[in-house]
């Protein structure tokens, strides 16, 4: 869900039988909106799977599948389960609104319409979207770091868990600890601590590039790398340029018996070098290596 990727405009899609509503909803809302129209119900459900708007106009009486049967359906994808569908109706009673509101809907505009009221709900309804998407963002973000957080990480390994096993892609995972970090939290406080991971965050933003990449705060002082449709030699190769990264940001660490520096230890796991039967298995692997990297000095990269 989100603003159209070439209008940069908040997605509106109008489903009604009646060209003559969609026309003129079309052109009430066009400029402000990027719009989408279907002539029946078959046709939103395929729209709004395939653009995910953020707000539905959906008209009650249609033929084939009505507005009631439509928004059942599109509860029960989870693409589109989210989406706010207002109803557009002559069906001006109780018990009408009653069934769409207890069903799912998010609103009602009656007909015949009243621009100022259809475009006045609309926009309400977008700013909620707009509230909710920045709040759903700020869950899934670290305070510290600004990277994604655990529960961001969690839910993006889980997919691509599904879709490296679904496709035999293979799925790898970096685990980094920042070496000896409380002796330098202990050393030089902690709000140099803190910017110390800040320091940290910030080379792997500029290095983690790809867009299916992630890289994510685990917690403390350890970060995680997603690498979907990567092996063990690409990951591999991507972990040991975080590590000469953080390495070369030369933060002083006089506690640290790895390096004079501020230095990353991590640990590499590949679903097609490691097979194994759950997400949660391939990062233990990983957590393996990063525990045998430490042993071994720390300042390094173990992914075997």
């Amino acid at each position: 869900m989100g603003r159209d990727s070439q209008s940069g405009l908040q997605k509106v899609l109008i489903v009604d039988d009646s060209a003559t509503n969609r026309q003129m909803l079309g052109d009430l809302l066009q400029g402000e909106y990027s719009i989408l129209l279907a002539k029946n119900g078959e046709e939103g459900i395929d729209l709004a799977q395939e653009h995910v708007p953020d707000v539905i106009l959906l008209d009650v009486v249609m033929p084939d599948l009505d507005g009631y049967e439509v928004l059942k359906r599109l509860k029960e994808d989870e693409r589109t389960s989210s989406i706010c569908v207002v109803f557009l109706t002559g069906l001006d009673t109780p018990e009408a609104e009653e069934r769409g509101l207890v069903e799912g809907a998010s609103d009602y505009v009656t007909k015949p319409f009243h621009p100022t009221v259809v475009k006045a709900r609309v926009a309400l309804h977008m700013q909620v979207v707009r509230q909710r998407r920045m709040l759903e963002t700020l869950a899934n973000i670290d305070g510290l770091t600004e990277l994604p957080n655990r529960r961001q990480f969690d839910a993006v390994m889980s997919a691509e868990w599904a879709r490296a096993t679904r496709t035999a892609q293979p799925l790898s995972v970096a685990l980094l600890d920042v070496d000896f970090f409380k002796r330098y939290n202990d050393s030089y406080g902690h709000a140099m601590g803190d910017h110390a991971l800040q320091l940290v965050a910030r080379t792997l933003r500029k290095r983690v590039q790809r867009p299916a990449d992630l890289a994510a705060r685990y917690g403390g002082e350890e970060f995680v790398v997603v690498m979907p449709d990567t092996g063990i030699e690409g990951a591999l190769e991507l972990a040991e340029k975080l590590r000469i990264g953080v390495e070369g940001l030369g933060v002083p660490h006089k506690r640290s018996s790895a390096a004079i520096c501020l230095t990353i230890t991590i640990g590499v796991a590949c679903t097609t070098a490691d097979p194994v039967l759950t997400p949660e298995a391939l990062l233990q692997k990983a957590d393996e290596r990063l525990y045998r990297a430490k042993k071994a000095g720390r300042n390094r990269v173990v992914g075997a």
